[in-house]
């Protein structure tokens, strides 16, 4: 996936991972960089500093998407990378309530449907585009402390599976960003805030930056990557869990337990 004179297209790209994600594409040539964000003006100074386009988007509603990568097919002939950043984290386990798990997931999982959903058919028709979904290490491995979290990114790393799999022999790529703690509200407000969820994150590698991220997908964009990996050691983890989910989840466990000894 070359980002030279590409169209791209980024959601919850107000703040934190999107935004570096808008900066960096902006500065590697991107041909247009739309920030898409649920806050209108968030997406504005974004865009005005990567010489881009706002676009204010709630990423769960199914006719707003659509109305995006309508914008942006009229103004732009094209959409070569969509990238679903948006995402949302709880601190939370089974008493959650249902309406927010529901929210979680439509946020975290269905909102990259209906952008595959929309977007697919004019990259088919071109015989080529890019998928990126966000996830989290979450999706491959969990995070105690937040049950709606670590189900939902399950389901966002399940679902650019699939697409790769459905989709790859028609010109479609699809990677999927699994880092582990980044320096971003989604993470730092709840660390402030003392949630288990964070704290156990943040103890389970260096928690890098958004720019961190950004230079990761960079780099898997260009290698044609499906998992991109910003913090190498999940794939060890991930590995690990794999061959032995025993041995894997006691020794979680320990995690969990010694940070919270440790608060």
């Amino acid at each position: 996936m070359e980002l030279q004179d590409a169209v791209t297209v980024i959601t919850g790209a107000g703040s934190g991972i999107g935004a570096a994600l808008a900066r960096r594409f902006a500065a590697e040539g991107a041909a247009a960089v739309v920030v898409s964000d649920r806050d209108g003006a968030a997406a504005q100074r974004v865009a005005d500093e990567v010489g881009g386009t706002a676009d204010t988007t709630d990423v769960t509603d199914e006719t707003a998407v659509a109305a995006l990568v309508e914008r942006t097919l009229a103004a732009h002939g094209r959409i070569d990378l969509f990238c679903s950043n948006a995402g949302v984290f709880t601190g939370g386990g089974l008493e959650v309530d249902t309406d927010v798990w529901q929210q979680v997931f439509a946020v975290n999982v269905l909102s990259h449907v209906y952008a595959a959903r929309v977007v697919l058919p004019s990259m088919l028709e071109r015989g080529r585009g890019h998928l990126l979904h966000v996830a989290s290490a979450a999706g491959l491995l969990t995070t105690p402390g937040d049950a709606p979290y670590t189900v939902t990114k399950h389901g966002a790393v399940a679902l650019a599976e699939w697409l790769a799999v459905t989709y790859g022999d028609r010109g479609i790529g699809v990677s999927v960003v699994c880092p582990l703690g980044v320096a971003t509200p989604l993470l730092l407000d709840p660390l402030e805030q003392g949630r288990s969820a964070a704290s156990v994150v943040a103890a389970s590698g260096t928690v890098i930056t958004p720019e961190d991220v950004a230079q990761a997908v960079v780099e898997g964009l260009a290698e044609d990557r499906f998992l991109v990996l910003p913090h190498p050691e999940v794939g060890t983890y991930w590995a690990q869990k794999a061959a032995a989910p025993e041995k894997w989840l006691a020794g979680v466990r320990k995690l969990v337990r010694k940070t919270t000894e440790e608060r």
